[in-house]
């Protein structure tokens, strides 16, 4: 049953992927007759689909979070190398994209090689079509969070430097350095022998109980700001980008696991209970959520 389960949510998966690239492609460029939204998309799942047969045959997930980094960084060289003459924000967006997945994956990419391992897929590595529904949700994952980007940089000509742009590029640079900065203090916390079974609360994480993720969202409501006023027609349904980032962080694969684990290992410590008390679980200052 969860074989056909993994397929159901493969075949959902593409359908979402399909309306998203016929979303852009309204004011994207063609290739042939076909919009290159619809080609990138189709990249996305392909890269995402050759990573998996290795990873399959060698039952390894150590390479995943790293090919989802690097499929952002082909997408964003592929779609500028499409172009005949970007725009200054076009090159402004590829690079902000660049940027961000190769920090990001590189983190990821050495916290796996410390680890050894991810827990998250031990039980579905063994089992095909389960084991390759995650690679397509990471497809969809790619797709969707990369949906303001790729409107920008499909759309030749429309991307123009504006206050919009300014405004956006200040949000990405803070969210970029807020992410950043919260995983470095994250692991230099680690790495310190005398904070085994300790649960970080200092620097970012005092403000914060999940600072880099607040980081991540404020990123792509900046990209989402910065691509605004190059939209078209159904190209605003775009915008959802920070939106997904927002839900899954907070209500699916992020904050949510993240806060059961903690409070499974320190939940009956009276100072975890009065960290959770007092720090916000997302946004610095703001304690309406503190479950």
């Amino acid at each position: 049953m969860s074989g056909i389960k993994a397929i159901v949510s493969s075949l959902i998966i593409f359908v979402i992927a399909g309306l998203i690239a016929l979303a852009l492609g309204q004011n994207s460029f063609l290739i042939g007759t076909v919009p290159a939204s619809l080609f990138i998309v189709l990249a996305v799942f392909a890269i995402q689909w050759l990573a998996f047969i290795p990873a399959f045959i060698f039952q390894t997930e150590r390479f995943f979070d790293a090919m989802g980094s690097a499929t952002y960084i082909a997408v964003a060289i592929f779609s500028l190398s499409l172009l005949e003459a970007p725009s200054s924000v076009q090159w402004i967006v590829a690079a902000l994209v660049v940027v961000w997945a190769l920090r990001l994956g590189s983190y990821l990419l050495l916290r796996i090689v410390r680890d050894g391992k991810d827990g998250r897929f031990d039980e579905l590595k063994p089992n095909f079509f389960l084991f390759l529904n995650v690679w397509n949700i990471q497809a969809l994952w790619v797709t969707l969070t990369a949906a303001a980007a790729l409107a920008v940089l499909t759309s030749p000509g429309s991307a123009k430097f504006t206050l919009w742009t300014a405004i956006g590029l200040a949000l990405w640079l803070a969210g970029f350095v807020i992410e950043a900065v919260a995983d470095r203090q994250k692991s230099s916390f680690r790495r310190q022998s005398a904070n085994k079974d300790r649960f970080i609360d200092t620097g970012l994480w005092s403000l914060s109980r999940h600072p880099n993720y607040f980081g991540e969202i404020v990123i792509w409501l900046g990209m989402a700001v910065i691509a605004f006023p190059a939209l078209q027609g159904w190209q605003h349904v775009s915008l959802i980008s920070p939106i997904f980032v927002t839900f899954l962080l907070t209500k699916v694969s992020g904050v949510p696991l993240l806060e059961k684990r903690a409070d499974k290992k320190w939940g009956k410590r009276e100072d975890y209970q009065q960290y959770k008390a007092n720090t916000p679980v997302l946004i610095p200052g703001i304690l309406f959520n503190r479950q």
